[in-house]
Order: structure tokens, then sequence, then C-alpha cells
């Protein structure tokens, strides 16, 4: 038995598969009661939603704290499923019958939920990109002011980035602060920050957006991440290797650690150098790094040994 649940800010839309059965709820602490009161008497295996920008998180808390089998999947992984299955319509209880019929055939695994402090950190540091983003645009648009009357626009600009750049520092404080009321995030932190070129910002987003991290094997991780090259041939015919998917937000600060690492850390260095020797692209040889830098963070964080590059990183490159 599996459940497909189609989430929208007002309902959701719940579909079982195989018996057909469909109703719905709403979007609020009542239905949510309701929800997990039904879903128990299904007992279903699995559970799937998709990730819709937060109006999922109320019902997968509800459905995780009531230990029902919830994951939450990317929706790209749904559409392209249902045009493979030749579903072109849409609607909202199309959407759930379609995530029901996901669930049945594709299995997804059930990952773990991060806790509510996990969340908080999570929300911390959405906060911060979003700080960051808007003081990058807002200081692009301070370079791009020309002409008459820009005494104005420059003011009000200039201001904004202050008001920004505090906001930062305070949520930089804020996760620092987080991070260290927690002993074990406070150990975990510190393990990875031994390794050189990985900095608070890397240790707590992988903290709070990759809670697999040190239970995956290095093909699984490197793959959910989105770093592991994929095959792209037909026939005799052989392609490029490509990258879909994964998580944007871990890619992002792991790509910025592993630029640092081809220069700060000897490990990653020399197998950057390696692969540039050998004639691979410069870009290719930093995503390779960004794999690498992955895989020992994961076997690091599995087996609690810190960074030595004299007689730790030799044992965690080959693992």
């Amino acid at each position: 038995m599996v459940v497909g649940i189609d989430v929208a800010k007002a309902e959701l839309v719940v579909a079982v598969r195989p018996s057909g059965e469909r109703w719905t709820v709403a979007n609020d602490e009542r239905g949510m009661h309701t929800l997990v009161e039904r879903l128990r008497s299904v007992a279903p295996d699995l559970i799937v939603l998709e990730a819709t920008g937060g109006y999922e998180l109320l019902g997968v808390a509800a459905l995780a704290a009531a230990a029902l089998p919830v994951v939450v999947v990317n929706p790209r992984q749904v559409r392209d499923f249902g045009r493979s299955t030749g579903q072109l319509a849409k609607s909202d209880a199309i959407d759930a019958d379609l995530l029901a019929l996901f669930a049945e055939r594709i299995r997804p695994a059930v990952r773990p939920i991060p806790d509510a402090d996990a969340q908080e950190l999570e929300a911390l540091l959405t906060r911060r990109r979003r700080l960051l983003e808007m003081l990058g645009a807002e200081r692009n648009r301070l370079r791009q002011v020309f002409g008459k009357g820009k005494r104005p626009v420059k003011k009000s600009l200039k201001a904004h980035i202050t008001y920004l750049e505090r906001e930062l520092r305070i949520a930089d404080t804020d996760l620092g602060a987080m991070v260290h009321q927690s002993p074990a995030w406070r150990e975990r932190d510190d393990l990875l920050q031994s390794v050189p070129s990985v900095g608070p910002v890397l240790s707590r987003t992988l903290l709070a957006d990759l809670p697999e991290l040190g239970r995956l094997s290095r093909r699984q991780i490197a793959k959910l991440v989105g770093v592991a090259p994929l095959n792209r041939d037909s026939g005799t015919m052989r392609g490029r290797r490509f990258i879909p998917g994964g998580r944007a937000s871990v890619r992002a600060v792991l790509y910025m650690a592993a630029l640092v690492a081809t220069t700060r850390n000897v490990v990653i260095r020399a197998f950057y150098e390696r692969l540039v020797r050998a004639g691979k692209p410069k870009k290719l040889a930093l995503v390779a790094c960004m794999r690498k830098l992955l895989t020992i963070l994961n076997t690091m964080a599995r087996t609690g040994v810190r960074w030595s590059a004299k007689y730790v990183a030799p044992a965690l490159t080959t693992a």
C-alpha cells in the first residue's frame, strides 16, 4: 500500500494505491490530525509528497512525528515520470494519483527527516542565502547607477546595503550560537572544519541540508548532492558526461570550498593538478575535486576520524 499526496496552500489531495481511494484534507492543524489518523488506519509502506516551497512542511512534520514512512521528492522527477507514462494532463487529483504511482513503481528511499533543531538551522541558512542574493543584487545595482538624479538612488542603495550587511552578520552570529548549543552538532562541526578549506558555512550547510552525510556510500552521497557524472551514450556514440539535479544549496557552497581546496588543501591540490596535467578541462577537474572533498567529508562523518593530510587522507581518499 502506497500513498501520494498533492500539496497546495489550502489543501492536500491524498491518493492510495492499489485501492484507488482518494480524499482531501485542509492544510492546517486540524487537517493534519485527520490525515495522520486516516493514514495510520491505512498503514502504508510509503508516502510520497513533492517539495512545494514550504507548503508541504506541516504535513511532513505531522507524518514524521507519527512515525509514518514519508519521502519528499524533487518535483522534476515526478514530472519526468509522468511524461514517461504519457500523463500530460494536470489537476490536483491527477497529480496525487501520479505521486502514488511514482511511489509504487520507483520506491524512493525513506530519508531521515530533520528534527526541529535541524529545521531551524535550515531556516537560518536559507535566510542567509537570501540575504547574500539580495546583497549581491543591490551591489550590482549600485554599480549601474548613472546619469542625473543618481544621488538619491545611490543613497537609498547604500542604506539598504548597510542594512543587509548588518542582517548577514546577525545571521552568522545566530548560526554559530545554534551550532554551539548542541554538543552533537558542535562535535560534528568541529570534525568537518578540521579539513583545510572547509569553513563554517559549508559545515553548517551540511548539518542542515545533508543529514545523510556519513550514512550513505560515496557513490550515493555524490549522486544525492549532484556531483556524480552520468553517462550519455547511445550505440557507438559516446556523449559528454553530465550532472543533473542534486541539492543546489549544498553544491553551491561545496563548489567554493573545492575552489579554495585546490590551493590550500594538499590532497585536493595534488588531485586537481594531476587531472589538469592529464588534459582534463579545469571545470571538469574542479567538479571532480568537489566529489573528492565530499567523499572525504562523508567518510569522516561516518568514522569520526579527524583530518590529517599525512595519516588520514590516504585512507579517506581510497574509501
